[in-house]
């Protein structure tokens, strides 16, 4: 294996407790933003089963991350990680992809220890890996938040099961130990709701360190045309938020505000007592 340079590249995942909550749609605008701004770019679909980041991007992969695993396997001192990645490029900006499996019985025969290897050998090429997850506590995804640099966790306040889904995410990263790696993302923040942000800021602890807008027509659109919102949109509210929140990141803005006092319990605080 001649890719022995020592692993310096950030990485950032995506992670969320709860599904459809546009967590791969941040995924590819992160890797876009970052790509565009000059930074040597991979995101990695890690949602094994039904990863959607060729899909969005309209790419039909020709290797995989099983692909990658199984050729590592067999070629140890030859393989290169560079030869199983796809690449996506629109106007001057590029990133490249490890996408996930393409059939179902492959995604049954992922191992973590691979994905890590995988991983190592990507930080050694690239500026920054983003890892997009399911919304789960797997074994695989415990792994990638324990070598990631930022745990993104995106959330949104729709109903109170999501939030309570969010708040037992946190309280269990921070049980073993991810609590200073999490930037809360709050999404479709303007989306009409009975539950005041406020509220689920007391509940978690602290303020979301970022949030965006709701703006399901350019979403919708991005995906259909298979180029990021970033690069295609870069005028729309949404599309400016998310490049803030990867400024925050490649300027190492990243510490946290500090959480308001508490003012009282609300009816909504009261219910997680």
């Amino acid at each position: 294996m001649n890719e022995a340079r020592k692993a310096t590249g950030v990485t950032i995942t995506v992670f969320s407790t709860a599904s459809a909550v546009g967590k791969t749609l941040l995924a590819v605008n992160m890797a876009s933003e970052l790509a565009r701004e000059g930074f040597k770019t991979c995101i990695v679909d890690l949602d094994v089963q039904f990863g959607d980041v060729c899909n969005y991007l309209h790419i039909v992969p020709q290797k995989t991350l099983f692909t990658a695993q199984e050729a590592m396997k067999k070629e140890m001192d030859s393989f290169r990680v560079l030869d199983y990645l796809e690449r996506y490029e629109y106007d001057g900006t590029a990133f490249s992809i490890l996408a996930a499996p393409v059939l179902l019985e492959e995604s049954y025969n992922i191992m973590t220890d691979a994905v890590l290897k995988l991983l190592q050998l990507l930080q050694q090429q690239f500026d920054y890996i983003v890892l997009d997850t399911t919304a789960a506590f797997s074994e695989l995804n415990l792994a990638m938040m324990n070598v990631s640099t930022i745990i993104t966790f995106v959330g949104i306040v729709d109903f109170i099961p999501t939030v309570k889904n969010m708040k037992i995410g946190y309280d269990t990263m921070q049980s073993i130990g991810y609590g200073h790696k999490i930037r809360f993302v709050l999404n479709r923040s303007n989306s009409k709701t009975r539950i005041e942000l406020s509220d689920v800021e007391q509940l978690l602890g602290g303020k979301f360190y970022h949030v965006l807008s709701n703006d399901f027509g350019g979403a919708l659109d991005s995906v259909q045309s298979g180029v990021p919102l970033i690069l295609a949109n870069k005028g729309t509210d949404l599309a400016r938020e998310m490049r803030e929140l990867v400024a925050k990141y490649t300027n190492r803005s990243l510490e946290e505000e500090d959480a308001e006092p508490a003012q009282g319990a609300s009816w909504f605080k009261k219910i997680f007592r």
